[in-house]
């Protein structure tokens, strides 16, 4: 809600109603003065003039300026033919009224002596000499100047408006876009309606009790903390998080993107955030949220290329003094959010501005569980769906993710005529979200389907033989997306990755490659995502994680994004040689695992891609029909004939 909105009930003048005004004011003076817009007015002269006046036909006369007649006819007169054309106006109405006549006199004191003796004589019952202004005229000349100064003014009123806080107006430009929540009225959201983010809860909890009890902290000497950062993956609910805060601890609260401050004119970012903090003053206890703070909050450096008086750094700087010139009785407490805190500058993450940096994660399954539960509350879903279920197919999806697969269910619910929801449908959401539309359409020869069909049973073959390689769930050869065949896998939650485990998921992930070379003797461009993924876990595995033996434990990382902006690598020609040839000969070793692997399973390789060329889409069972149980089966509760969508792998 935006300070310009205080008096709801404040009259809005429409704009066109203040033309139809003007000229309806104009049309109203040029029938006051006589204006011939209303009435018609016929020219005579003095010869018939005293022929009218010789019948008695004219009531009165009047002369204006002592050069102008107007003559006014008896009701009588009205009556004869020959005065029809003159009997009604232009709206064909009885113009009794008048004037029906008008002429030039002559001489006005000899034209004065005839109407003195027609009165005298009971022809004319008045007459009468007077100055006329022609007002009409005088109006209609000044009429564009009018016209001009009302658009001057109604656009300065216009602009001096503003909308939003008034930094959508030029004059008002200069004021914050942050949009307030009052929270008697706007702020619903509670902890209640966030679902997970359990250790997030409780570290923001303590914020909620600094500003509903504030007194509690004070008494003892303690500060109020200035500032709380939530950090963590797109979707994981910082925002939700954010306004939660807000709906429990009834404050008012201030919500607008870090890009708001970002303007082309000089100065108007730092004086948006000073009137931002004004406001949030006023209303003190309040609080600010500054969603995608990176956008104004980059570490400030030498290689800043926009030069010295940057108008982001200008930003950044008057944010650094209003979060550090804080009283501290003000009771304001800054939120902001971001997915990269690499990025910002160490001056804002110090102490005393943002005190706190609460890491909003990825749900894990309990958490997930909760998330599904919320979201599928306004759905008409069948009585039996299990959230567990769900809640172990979603392996790695955010919140946002969740929200997006029981939407995508309804619809592909309602797309099949159902009176509800099931499972099926939210495996199908999985898939669609995951892989993409299925594009059964698509044209491909005998020669490319066998070919996919090798691809993806080489993957499947591979990682069924081996121990730390994430479970097959589902193998198909219909198109998907960009992919002309895909395996889906659940793979296992792990904390940390061991060296072993992350080479058999490279070995995996290049049987698609390998089949091909071990059946056809050739190979495709089809492996390009598979050669993508092992690459960037190669050099993970070389340059990051220091899990290579020539390389040893160094790792050329770096977590504060600095490095960005340097052009020269942080290790030497030689390094870098050594860094290539070791991550070639990882993935060439892998490689040559999964041809081994697939020449001692070659029969077992055909049969199950004839079995794929068949029915286009095999699940685990047919992988135990072929290749036994599997030997490092672990525990994992999972419904074999559903598909289950993770990991993807592009063909």
């Amino acid at each position: 809600m935006s300070n310009d909105n205080k008096n709801p009930n404040r009259l809005r003048v429409n704009p066109w109603l203040v033309y139809a005004a003007v000229i309806g004011l104009f049309l109203f003076i040029s029938y006051t003065t006589g204006g011939s817009n209303f009435q018609e007015l016929a020219k005579t002269t003095s010869s018939r003039f005293n022929t009218f006046l010789e019948h008695g036909d004219i009531q009165k006369v009047i002369v204006y300026n002592k050069t102008e007649a107007e003559v006014y006819l008896n009701p009588a007169a009205l009556k004869k033919p020959e005065h029809k054309a003159v009997a009604k106006d232009l709206l064909n109405r009885a113009n009794i009224k008048g004037p029906h006549y008008t002429f030039d006199i002559g001489n006005d004191e000899i034209f004065q002596k005839k109407l003195e003796q027609a009165v005298a004589d009971k022809k004319l019952k008045d007459f009468n000499f007077m100055p006329k202004s022609n007002w009409s005229e005088i109006f209609i000349g000044l009429l564009p100047v009018l016209i001009i100064v009302a658009l001057w003014i109604f656009i300065m009123r216009r602009m001096n408006a503003g909308g939003a806080g008034g930094g959508g107006q030029i004059f008002n430009i200069g004021k914050s876009k942050a949009r307030l929540f009052d929270e008697k009225t706007d702020i619903k959201t509670t902890f209640k309606d966030v679902a997970g983010l359990e250790g997030a809860k409780e570290e923001i909890q303590e914020i909620v009790e600094f500003l509903k009890n504030p007194s509690k902290y004070t008494n003892l000497g303690g500060k109020i903390p200035k500032g709380a950062l939530l950090v963590g993956p797109p979707g994981t609910g910082k925002t939700l998080l954010a306004k939660a805060v807000a709906g429990e601890a009834k404050v008012p609260f201030f919500s607008l993107s870090g890009s708001d401050f970002v303007e082309m004119f000089v100065g108007v970012g730092a004086s948006r955030v000073r009137d931002l903090f004004k406001q949030a003053k006023e209303k003190s206890p309040a609080i600010i949220f500054i969603d995608e703070i990176d956008a104004v909050g980059r570490a400030r450096g030498k290689s800043n290329f926009s030069g010295g008086n940057d108008e982001r750094e200008n930003t950044l700087n008057q944010l650094l003094t209003e979060m550090d010139g804080f009283g501290s009785d003000s009771n304001v407490i800054v939120l902001a959010a971001t997915n990269r805190a690499d990025v910002l500058d160490k001056a804002l993450m110090r102490a005393g501005r943002f005190d706190r940096q609460i890491f909003v994660d990825l749900p894990d399954i309990r958490e997930r569980k909760e998330i599904f539960e919320v979201h599928l509350a306004p759905l008409k879903k069948v009585a039996e769906l299990d959230t567990d279920f769900l809640a172990k197919q979603t392996p790695g999806f955010s919140g946002a993710d969740i929200a997006n697969v029981c939407n995508e269910a309804a619809l592909i619910a309602a797309r099949n005529n159902k009176e509800a929801v099931d499972k099926q449908d939210f495996l199908d959401a999985v898939d669609r979200i995951v892989g993409g539309l299925e594009k059964k359409n698509k044209i491909i020869t005998a020669d490319e389907k066998r070919a996919i069909a090798i691809h993806e049973a080489g993957h499947a073959t591979v990682s069924w033989m081996l121990e730390h390689a994430a479970p097959l769930v589902k193998v198909t050869i219909v198109p998907r997306g960009q992919s002309l065949g895909a395996a889906w896998y659940l793979p296992e939650e792990r904390q940390i990755v061991r060296p072993d485990q992350m080479l058999d998921e490279m070995c995996a992930t290049m049987g698609g490659r390998a089949a091909e070379k071990v059946v056809f003797d050739r190979i495709s461009t089809g492996a390009l995502s598979d050669l993508e993924k092992v690459t960037r876990q190669a050099r993970a595995m070389v340059t990051i994680y220091g899990l290579n033996d020539k390389i040893g434990n160094v790792t050329y990382y770096d977590s504060s994004g600095q490095n960005e902006y340097n052009f020269s690598k942080p290790y030497s020609e030689d390094t870098a040689l050594i860094i290539d040839k070791e991550i070639s000969s990882l993935i060439e070793s892998q490689y040559q695992r999964a041809i081994q692997i697939l020449q001692d399973n070659k029969d077992k390789l055909n049969k199950l891609a004839d079995i794929l060329i068949e029915r286009e889409v095999i699940f685990k069972d047919d992988l135990e029909d072929i290749f036994g149980k599997r030997p490092f089966e672990k525990e994992i509760e999972q419904t074999p004939e559903n598909p289950t969508e993770q990991n993807s792998e592009l063909s």
